[in-house]
């Protein structure tokens, strides 16, 4: 019974019934050659690893204390310091185009990949099929992001079969799924070839770029933490939603930034529970502006807190 099962476990995409269909659609609505098409999907693989880690818990499940030490660590902060100090003239003019600032896109790299360190070791051909064919719960997202995924790979002129990425299909050093990398990416040294693979300097304009089409704001803050006095009641904490309220707002509620803040920004209110009790946060746009890369608030506060280190550090070195 192994004998027969084990062929079928490595079989390729060619077959699967949804292969198929998906396979028309990009022929007839997309113009790709069907023989192609099937060359690529018989060296496309299911792979089971990839559907045991989508169904994990979630990092999102964990407390504030529980989460900033996966990303808050010293050695991320001394590699962070060694990248920023190799690509420190690209992350400069990266953020005098976008107004980004450098400590910002360090930190997102050194959050997502440790810099470029673990960039995902699935195939990205491989991670797509899996999820888009074999994976019913989120199945027409990745389907989606497997077409974009070939329609990038054709205007870059690329081999579908000699990319890597994470088990969700999420690439190179910034881990741009297929239609962020089409709507977002640059080819920020200007070789003919958006490279967020290899390329530090196409992947440090691709994120610069990404925060300020999503409304980055230059100088503004991005989160500030705050003493509460008052009672939490009716009060929505951790929205992942555009601010509607402002920072004069939340004070007349009881919210006191330990910093000046502009009384007619808007923000939202963070509560969490700190390793020393509940902490309060309030949050300007620009802290909405991070979730815009991962919808998760600790994901946000991470990326914040590792960039004030990364230019603590990046100042002591000066």
């Amino acid at each position: 019974m192994l004998a027969m099962l084990a062929p079928f476990a490595a079989a390729d995409y060619r077959e699967h019934p949804e292969a198929k269909i998906f396979i028309d659609e990009m022929v007839n609505e997309h113009g790709f050659d069907r023989q192609q098409m099937e060359n690529w999907f018989a060296n496309a693989n299911k792979q089971q690893s990839i559907l045991d880690a989508i169904a994990r818990p979630a990092e999102r499940t964990k407390t504030w204390k529980e989460y900033r030490p996966i990303f808050i660590v010293p050695l991320r902060v001394t590699n962070g310091i060694k990248f920023w100090q190799e690509h420190k003239d690209v992350l400069a003019r990266a953020e005098k185009q976008w107004g980004v600032p450098a400590e910002i896109i360090v930190a997102i790299i050194g959050v997502e990949t440790n810099y470029g360190r673990n960039t995902g070791s699935h195939k990205v051909i491989d991670a797509l099929s899996t999820l888009a064919f074999d994976y019913p719960p989120r199945s027409p997202f990745f389907r989606k992001e497997l077409q974009n995924y070939f329609l990038l790979i054709r205007e870059q002129k690329q081999d579908p079969l000699s990319f890597k990425g994470s088990y969700a299909g999420a690439m190179g050093y910034g881990q741009f799924m297929p239609s962020s990398y089409r709507e977002y990416a640059v080819d920020f040294d200007g070789d003919g070839f958006t490279d967020i693979w290899n390329n530090t300097t196409d992947a440090i304009g691709s994120v610069a770029n990404y925060f300020k089409r999503h409304g980055w704001k230059e100088g503004e803050p991005v989160a500030v933490r705050a003493r509460f006095e008052g009672k939490p009641d009716g009060i929505t904490f951790n929205q992942i939603e555009p601010p509607q309220q402002t920072v004069a707002d939340w004070k007349k509620r009881g919210f006191e930034p330990i910093t000046p803040l502009d009384g007619k920004l808007p923000a939202v209110v963070l509560q969490l529970e700190g390793q020393h009790g509940t902490e309060y946060w309030i949050a300007p746009r620009n802290f909405y502006v991070i979730t815009r890369y991962n919808r998760s608030h600790l994901y946000s506060l991470a990326v914040y807190q590792l960039s004030q280190q990364l230019r603590e550090s990046m100042e002591a070195t000066r």
